[in-house]
């Protein structure tokens, strides 16, 4: 595999930083004239540099939940907008299959999920994704879509409460929290919300995370049903890659991450296990080739100079039919 030099995070500046950047890069194997989906483009920082690996013809189209981003990437990059090397489509990933046949923009050499929230959200107060900036219970990455955290925390009943906040936050103390919040609602703002998970499960006392960190990663994935649009874009977005075309996923937390490894697993086997059939299963023809065994995790140098990377995990598969 050849490698990619390193290059300086933020070159223009944004306030971006992409994570895994050189890793991603390795991995794609992007060449000129490329066609790439960057299926959470978010800040910008990967599709630029994808763009420069598939310079002078090739060509990228970028998704976004978030109409800010797309605002924000238009500006970044208006030259590669303006040259239609780039193409910008305000979609939640979900939509990749549709986006791509709108735009004749099939079968493509690479595409790249990189989940989670961006910095540009968590660091927006008005988004209401993070509790360390008190502003309003959104969390919504649409915000043209109905229903935010605000909706969940103050309408709905205590068991559903404390079922998602223990399965998507994995908080074994979901019950007692999702008790004082029903006891103390209306909730309207971050702050408000962090408190009462706070008070309810007896402060930090020594813990390295705040209380309510697992509490807003849930409340998120629930709002985003961010989960189940990852398991239904997987295999569809393997139907638009080329033979011998890769995909790569960065995710932020072992939910996401499970779900990537299982999936690229099983595309992978070439013997389906079924206890109904006489000889316990039957032969398949695999659809990926897994390219990392095992995730790709930041540099201790990388970590240093952006910590959002240190949960950071990203697989990479390529397409063999």
């Amino acid at each position: 595999m050849s490698s990619v030099p390193s290059v300086l995070p933020d070159p223009k500046g944004t306030g971006h930083t992409p994570v895994l950047l050189t890793e991603l890069l390795n991995g794609l194997q992007i060449r000129p004239g490329a066609l790439v989906i960057d299926a959470t483009i978010g800040g910008g920082g990967h599709a630029e540099r994808l763009l420069q690996m598939s310079a002078p013809n090739g060509r990228l189209l970028g998704l976004d939940a978030d109409p800010a981003a797309i605002a924000r990437v238009q500006q970044r990059l208006e030259k590669e907008v303006n040259d239609k090397r780039l193409l910008l489509a305000h979609a939640h990933f979900r939509a990749i299959g549709p986006i791509a046949d709108d735009y004749n923009f099939t079968p493509v050499d690479g595409i790249l999920f990189d989940l989670g929230v961006s910095s540009f959200q968590l660091e927006t107060a008005g988004r209401g994704f993070s509790f360390m900036r008190d502003g309003p219970l959104d969390m919504r990455l649409d915000p043209t879509q109905a229903d935010s955290a605000a909706d969940i925390v103050n309408h709905w009943g205590e068991k559903d409460l404390a079922d998602i906040i223990y399965k998507y936050g994995e908080e074994r103390r979901s019950r007692r929290i999702a008790r004082a919040i029903v006891a103390k609602r209306p909730f309207y703002s971050t702050a408000q919300l962090a408190e009462t998970v706070s008070k309810a499960v007896g402060g930090r006392r020594g813990q390295k995370i705040h209380p309510a960190t697992k509490v807003f990663q849930a409340l998120r994935i629930q709002v985003n049903q961010e989960l189940a649009q990852l398991e239904e874009v997987l295999p569809v977005a393997l139907t638009l890659l080329k033979k011998g075309g890769r995909m790569a996923v960065i995710s932020f937390h072992s939910l996401e991450d499970r779900i990537v490894k299982r999936w690229m697993q099983a595309e992978a086997r070439t013997f389906n296990p079924d206890p109904t059939h006489p000889r316990g299963g039957y032969e398949r023809k695999p659809t990926l080739k897994v390219i990392t065994r095992k995730p790709i995790r930041a540099t201790e140098n990388e970590i240093r100079s952006n910590p959002r990377s240190r949960s950071a995990k990203l697989r990479i598969a390529e397409a063999i039919l």
